[in-house]
């Protein structure tokens, strides 16, 4: 293959995903959702402060179950989008339905230039996206290293970052323990140690995902402590 075929193909693997909006079927789906979960789970709800009600952010989370993108959207009166492992897809219904409400696709463990441009494209739209910033669901329940993902969207866009942690209390093994879902104040580009270089370096994006991560970690131990 030549190298100009080898750069248009690139160009076209980094094309964002047109995300269509079905804006009355996402918040008729919370409404109802919100219901279910009033029954089913018992959860609270911590707010550092008021989030905006206009213009873009990232939500950054951890992953502890299937559940967490649900109480990410119940607990945002705004809509909001999520990147979502690229093996949800494979079933059409199930894909199509995860789709219509705000998930798209991500090749966890690559660097996936599509997922990525779309993440931008939501943000630089003034949307709300969330990244369940460890690339993950953890296993044990504890916290994993953070993923880069997040700190590149965050430092392309500049759209700040809000930091979220859930944490369940209680009896871990228990499907509808309790849970504590903490969201904190949005981290501004400056409070993420970007710099204004053109060609930002690997230890940039570490760091800033050090610090949000930093702020998950801390929520975690005072939620852990209140139980």
């Amino acid at each position: 293959m030549s190298e100009q075929k080898k750069e248009t193909q690139n160009v076209t693997n980094n094309e964002p995903i047109k995300i269509k909006e079905h804006k009355a079927f996402y918040f008729a789906c919370r409404a109802i959702v919100i219901c279910i979960f009033k029954l089913l789970y018992r959860y609270t709800v911590i707010r550092e402060c008021e989030l905006p009600k206009n213009g873009s952010y990232i939500i950054a989370s951890n992953h502890l179950s299937n559940t967490d993108p649900v109480f990410v959207g119940l607990t945002h009166k705004r809509r909001v989008y999520f990147m979502a492992k690229v093996e949800l897809f494979k079933n059409k219904f199930f894909g199509g339905l995860i789709k219509i409400l705000g998930a798209f696709p991500v090749t966890r463990g690559a660097n996936d230039g599509k997922a990525i441009a779309t993440g931008e494209d939501l943000i630089n739209d003034g949307k709300v996206m969330t990244i369940f910033i460890e690339g993950g669901r953890t296993k044990t329940g504890e916290l994993m290293r953070p993923r880069s993902g997040c700190a590149v969207i965050a430092r392309q866009t500049k759209a700040p970052v809000v930091p979220m942690c859930i944490t369940v209390v209680g009896n871990k093994k228990n499907i509808f323990a309790k849970r504590v879902i903490h969201i904190g104040k949005p981290l501004s580009y400056e409070e993420l140690g970007f710099s204004n270089d053109e060609e930002p370096s690997p230890r940039e994006y570490r760091e800033a995902s050090r610090i949000i991560m930093e702020q998950i970690s801390k929520f975690r131990e005072m939620d852990r402590k209140d139980k």
